[in-house]
């Protein structure tokens, strides 16, 4: 028994590290990209104004 946990434990289930280094890559680029869309004039003023009429609306 003992010997089936520890050849499960050494199964390879995950991604190796070029797909990890890939992934991040990834994750940045969309973040780079995201972050230059929501700074942008048109974005910020309307991201600005739907909090406004949030804060404002009456309950």
């Amino acid at each position: 028994m003992y010997g089936k946990v520890r050849k499960g434990l050494r199964r390879d289930a995950g991604m190796v590290t070029s797909e990890y280094a890939m992934g991040i890559i990834a994750a940045v680029a969309f973040a780079a990209v995201l972050y230059a869309v929501v700074t942008s004039g048109e974005v910020s003023a309307e991201l600005q104004d739907i909090v406004k009429r949030a804060l404002s609306a009456r309950m």
